[in-house]
C-alpha cells in the first residue's frame, strides 16, 4: 500500500507541477521563488506521504502542502525584511488593468488562494474547502466577496 501511495504522489506531483507552479507564483510573484517553493512541496509531500490518511484526497492534501510551503517562504522572507522596518520607502498603488496577477497581490491571503484555486485551477468549491480546510459556504461566500470587490476595482471610474 505504501509504495502504490508513494507512485500516485509522484504521478500526481508529476501531472500537476505546471499548476501547483502557478499556485506558488501567485504568492511570491517571482518565478525562482516558485519553482523551490515547488520543489521544496514535492520533498515534503514524498517525505511526509504517510501522514495521508484517506488517499482520495491525495491531490488536494499536495495542494495544501505547496499553499503551505508558499505561506512559510513569505513568513520567513517577512522576517529577514525586519530589518528595514522603520525604512519608509515610498510607493504607490497602482493596478494595472492588464496584468491580473497586480490585483491579485492587493487581496487577503485566503481569499487570493480561493481566486487562484477556483478560476486558475478550475477546482470545485467542495475541492477547495478541503484544501483550506473550510466549510463550502463559507469559500462560497469568500468567493463571491472577493469576486465583487475585484469587480469594482476593474470598473472604469464614473465621471
Amino acid at each position: 500500500m505504501k509504495k502504490n501511495i508513494e507512485a500516485e504522489a509522484e504521478q500526481i506531483l508529476l501531472t500537476n507541477y505546471e499548476k501547483y507552479y502557478r499556485l506558488a507564483y501567485s504568492y511570491v510573484n517571482n518565478e525562482q521563488d516558485a519553482l523551490d517553493i515547488v520543489q521544496e512541496s514535492a520533498y515534503k509531500v514524498m517525505k511526509d506521504i504517510s501522514k495521508v490518511r484517506e488517499p482520495d484526497y491525495l491531490s488536494t492534501w499536495i495542494y495544501r502542502v505547496v499553499m503551505n510551503t508558499a505561506v512559510d517562504f513569505l513568513r520567513k522572507r517577512q522576517k529577514e525584511s525586519i530589518g528595514l522596518e522603520g525604512v519608509e520607502i515610498p510607493h504607490e498603488d497602482v493596478y494595472h488593468e492588464d496584468d491580473p496577477m497586480e490585483l491579485l497581490k492587493s487581496l487577503e491571503e485566503k481569499d487570493r488562494t480561493i481566486v487562484v484555486l477556483k478560476v486558475i485551477e478550475e477546482l470545485k468549491l467542495e475541492e477547495i474547502a478541503v484544501v483550506l480546510d473550510l466549510n463550502v459556504n463559507t469559500v462560497k461566500a469568500r468567493l463571491y466577496r472577493v469576486l465583487k470587490k475585484l469587480r469594482i476595482e476593474l470598473e472604469p471610474e464614473m465621471s
